[in-house]
């Protein structure tokens, strides 16, 4: 039996990441089948999205990762820090303009203190009790631990009983260390980013997954950070049903503009495509994978719905992290758009909450 029929089947324990990395060498289309295949199986024509608003409320960031066009450099010369006022202002007009959902993540800021980030998370909380919040990577949450020699038990207590009610899947980057060490040496380690992660699921909470892929890594180096998720997901499973895990991945591609990783070229359209099928291939138990249109373009993101996804992320409103590299994802899509797309592409759209419950279906008009 070859190596995608065992992929497949999800029997692939004893392969390892250099085996499985042949994957990549299927062509195109029939890494689309198989995929579509297992999203069709779960999902049918549906493609998932919400109402979103991301607010990065700082630039200003204590660690250089090579590959962050966001954090204020001598390549991005324009540091900015938010108030919690703004951060609520931010919050209540994107909850007045609809968005059900506010992905609170940040560079890390050497000065703020440990209570400007509860102090935050309780003031949006408190004053739109049912918008959900969505913050707080585990590269951020580390920074926590570490700069106020905190337990990692007592800043996501704290965090959840703030209000933070999810966990985004930032600060994952590639797991492989030699990787890590040259695009962002001294973040959070993928020991920790699996630590961090774990206790918000033993506390019953969900988070996403990310990978960051386009630049300096190799294809097996992609396939050895989605074994690892693979493996991580299986151990957090519980029969009670009362522990949390990973919604979804979302592979980033990696915007080459303005910062100082030396990539090489772009990878190629079917390069990416190849990249979100085989995801769903071996992810089998991690239940959504979204192609996250402000780092693919909602071109690519809706191609990427026949090739295993199954979400667009959401209208975001305003973006800042993939646009300072280049993405053309700034000013978010509108609710009709999100929708006009999906349908046109043959799809069923459904608007969907944090957590995957469907909140509207819009069929397609007979």
């Amino acid at each position: 039996m070859d190596i995608l029929d065992l992929a497949l089947r999800d029997d692939i324990d004893g392969l390892d990441s250099t085996q499985l990395a042949a994957l990549y060498d299927y062509d195109i289309f029939t890494l689309g089948n198989a995929a579509d295949s297992i999203r069709v199986k779960r999902y049918e024509k549906k493609v998932f999205f919400n109402m979103n608003r991301h607010i990065n409320h700082t630039n200003i960031c204590a660690d250089v990762c090579k590959f962050c066009a966001f954090s204020a450099s001598r390549k991005n010369p324009n540091p900015y820090s938010m108030s919690i006022d703004e951060v609520l202002r931010e919050c209540s007009e994107a909850y007045d303009r609809g968005a059900k959902e506010v992905h609170i993540v940040a560079a890390h800021h050497p000065e703020h203190k440990y209570e400007f980030y509860i102090d935050m998370f309780r003031a949006v909380k408190n004053s739109i009790p049912d918008l959900h919040v969505k913050a707080m990577g585990a590269a951020e949450v580390d920074y926590l631990t570490r700069k106020f020699n905190l337990p990692l038990q007592k800043v996501l207590e704290d965090l959840a009983n703030a209000g933070v009610d999810s966990m985004p899947g930032g600060g994952a980057e590639i797991f492989d260390e030699s990787v890590r060490k040259k695009i962002c040496h001294g973040k959070a380690d993928s020991k920790r980013w699996f630590e961090v992660h774990r206790i918000w699921h033993d506390m019953g909470k969900m988070s996403n997954a990310t990978m960051l892929f386009g630049h300096i890594e190799e294809r097996h180096h992609r396939i050895d950070h989605m074994l690892r998720l693979r493996a991580g997901q299986t151990s957090l499973q519980r029969a009670d049903n009362k522990q949390g895990g990973f919604n979804a991945f979302i592979p980033l591609l990696y915007q080459r503009y303005n910062n100082f990783l030396k990539a090489k070229e772009a990878p190629s359209g079917q390069e990416i495509l190849k990249t979100l099928a085989i995801a769903r291939i071996l992810l089998q138990n991690i239940p959504h994978i979204k192609a996250y249109w402000a780092s693919l373009s909602l071109n690519l993101a809706i191609v990427a719905q026949e090739f295993g996804a199954d979400d667009m992320d959401g209208t975001i409103q305003k973006e800042s992290i993939q646009s300072a590299g280049g993405a053309k994802s700034g000013s978010g899509v509108s609710k009709d758009e999100m929708i006009f797309q999906i349908q046109n592409a043959g799809f069923i759209p459904v608007e969907r909450d944090s957590l995957y419950n469907e909140l509207q279906i819009f069929e397609v008009a007979s």
